[in-house]
């Protein structure tokens, strides 16, 4: 019988084995440090952090930014769902729909919306699918590099940088 994922807000118990976990997988930049970062702005109140288990194994993160580092959704007051994460060993047992689940049962808390930037290349086209079917849909400003919107004709790196920024109306019957 499969484990039901659970979700727990992240702790400093967690640092090291997420670190560990994504690093072996030849991740850049799943550093304690990073995760050190995430903790500190939860216990500031700038972000929300998640960890989902299976059993006893972390299968992964993901985090709330309430202050979007997106000026349209910083301006807008729309939270942002950031480094969604679930080892590719442990995906398709419900882990990841679990970890937006309550991703977006905490910024429904607060509002009615929520945002999200999706990378553009082949590695992301399971995540684009996934916030599709969830009904999140473009914001209509195009692509962003580093949170800017590129303007037509400009020339940019395709890498990890480089999203589409799509938001979701959030209804209190569908979180």
């Amino acid at each position: 019988m499969p484990e039901t994922p659970v979700v727990v807000p992240f702790t400093d118990d967690d640092v090291e084995p997420i670190a560990a976990a994504f690093t072996a997988l030849g991740w850049p930049g799943k550093t304690p440090k990073l995760y050190h970062r995430y903790l500190a702005e939860q216990r500031s109140g700038s972000r929300s952090a998640l960890v989902v288990r299976l059993g006893r194994e972390l299968a992964g993160y993901v985090t709330v930014m309430w202050l979007s580092d997106y000026r349209p959704f910083r301006d807008a007051g729309i939270p942002e769902i950031a480094d969604l994460n679930v080892l590719p060993r442990l995906r398709r047992r419900g882990a990841g729909s679990a970890l937006m689940d309550a991703a977006e049962t905490l910024i429904a808390a607060r509002g009615d919306t929520a945002g999200l930037g999706v990378g553009l290349y082949a590695d992301y086209a399971a995540a684009l699918r996934i916030y599709l079917r969830r009904g999140y849909l473009p914001d209509g400003r195009g692509v962003a590099y580093d949170y800017v919107p590129v303007p037509p004709g400009k020339r940019v790196r395709v890498d990890d940088s480089l999203t589409l920024m799509m938001t979701r109306r959030l209804a209190a019957s569908s979180v």
